[in-house]
């Protein structure tokens, strides 16, 4: 399964913004080192044409709660923007919105 032009399947950059905010605030979580590297990866892919990341480095990168919701939005993205819009929702109330802990603390 490629991961390219995955950005096709968004409404907007609105939509796509969204997205990657939801990735990047609930998903990335930069206790995970490994896990957060690769899931920026993969928000770097909803906005790029080539193929930053692949399925199979999620795989071997990703916990399997977040690795289920980033195939959810693969498959959404496949699907429709009404089914990218579902997934926003669902995602955000299950997961709560992840702390930065090194910006935190380079802003001490």
């Amino acid at each position: 399964m490629t991961l390219t032009n995955l950005r096709t399947g968004f409404r907007d950059d609105a939509q796509r913004q969204r997205v990657q905010r939801v990735v990047h605030d609930r998903l990335a979580d930069d206790r995970e080192q490994q896990e957060c590297r690769y899931l920026m990866r993969f928000w770097w892919q909803l906005l790029m044409g080539y193929q930053e990341v692949t399925i199979e480095q999620l795989r071997l990168n990703v916990g399997p709660s977040k690795l289920d919701i980033v195939e959810q939005l693969i498959g959404a993205l496949r699907s429709s923007p009404e089914a990218v819009d579902a997934w926003v929702v669902a995602t955000e109330r299950a997961f709560p919105v992840i702390e930065d802990r090194g910006f935190a603390a380079g802003a001490s």
